[in-house]
């Protein structure tokens, strides 16, 4: 039995794996509110009870050195060695959220993927990863003429670009809000969505009624009412704000397969991209995509995928901690899965 993590800035999500004729099999999953614990090694010991597991990965928000990290949103740090000393697993392994999201890719099935543009599919080369949910993660998968190797990246705490009027006056804002620099994760995120409704509000002046005011300070998730109600056409002021996001987020994944050059591909994850399909299908994303002047037609080219599987990220934790712990040991559970 393999354990896998996805750690955020909000919650902790683990699962159990083990394999069946060489494909991950997905036994049971549990998600942990990361504010209610005193760190990772608690929520394990709950998760698990009195399971055995032969080896554990974590991806994580934030750079991992030497398997050590103090998480980017949460008051936490992890070591990889003291996890496993501590909670009696074999191998335990740190990775970047980002990275793990990558090695689940590999895992994923057809319809577990929404093909948003379909591009060039005959091209071979690198591939680009970005997630938005509470942060903005970024990654890229390098092309070595076998396979795709996941890299991390914190590619989504660049300067943010604004594009337009409207952006740089909502960069104005975030500066005066935030008291200095503003990162693209300061408005493709969670935390963004919920910014550029304000700014829209606050700056553009446009009206939020009562009975919107009244929802939006009911609610536990403002960002899921944003959504709804955007989604639904019941709000001018969540229509325009989930136009905003949207472009935002495309010119920033565009960006990034630029400077990853990822001719195979665009992935996007993340809790986000899901639940705004819809919108996604518009056209906004894809426009701001592609607008990038002289180099446009490369984007056109890129395939854009949507990543629609929750547990992607678990999906890769599992698959990694097999892989590594077998070259460390010798011994593949995966393989021995294998049936001739």
């Amino acid at each position: 039995m393999i354990l896998a993590g996805d750690v955020g800035g909000t919650k902790v999500h683990l699962a159990l794996y083990d394999f069946t004729d060489g494909k991950l099999k997905y036994t049971r999953d549990e998600r942990f509110a990361a504010k209610e614990f005193g760190g990772l090694e608690e929520i394990v010991k709950q998760f698990l009870g009195a399971e055995k597991v032969t080896a554990a990965c974590f991806g994580v928000p934030g750079p991992v050195r030497a398997g050590r990290l103090r998480l980017t949103n949460l008051p936490w740090t992890l070591d990889s060695q003291e996890l496993a000393t501590n909670l009696g697993i074999q191998h335990v392994f740190l990775i970047n959220d980002l990275e793990a999201n990558g090695y689940g890719i590999a895992e994923l099935s057809a319809d577990q993927i929404y093909t948003l543009s379909e591009g060039d599919a005959s091209q071979t080369g690198n591939r680009a990863l970005i997630a938005a949910g509470t942060g903005l993660g970024e990654g890229f998968l390098a092309w070595n003429g076998r396979t795709h190797v996941p890299y991390p990246s914190e590619g989504g705490h660049v300067d943010y670009a604004p594009r337009n009027e409207n952006e740089i006056d909502l960069l104005r804002f975030l500066k005066q809000k935030y008291n200095g620099r503003i990162s693209f994760e300061r408005v493709v995120s969670g935390m963004g969505l919920t910014n550029i409704y304000e700014f829209l509000r606050d700056v553009r002046g446009v009206d939020e009624p009562a009975w919107l005011a009244e929802k939006i300070a009911a609610a536990p998730d403002v960002n899921a009412v944003i959504t709804e109600m955007g989604l639904a056409a019941k709000s001018e002021l969540c229509e325009k704000t989930l136009d905003m996001f949207v472009s935002a987020y495309g010119a920033e994944a565009g960006n990034l397969s630029l400077k990853v050059l990822s001719v195979g591909g665009l992935y996007v994850g993340g809790g986000i991209a899901p639940r705004l399909l819809e919108k996604l299908k518009d056209g906004t994303f894809m426009k701001a995509f592609t607008d990038k002047g002289r180099l446009s037609q490369l984007l056109i080219n890129m395939p854009v995928r949507i990543i629609l599987e929750s547990r992607a990220a678990l999906m890769g934790a599992a698959a990694y901690a097999e892989a590594r712990a077998a070259e460390l040991s010798g011994v593949s559970p995966r393989a021995a899965s294998v049936k001739f």
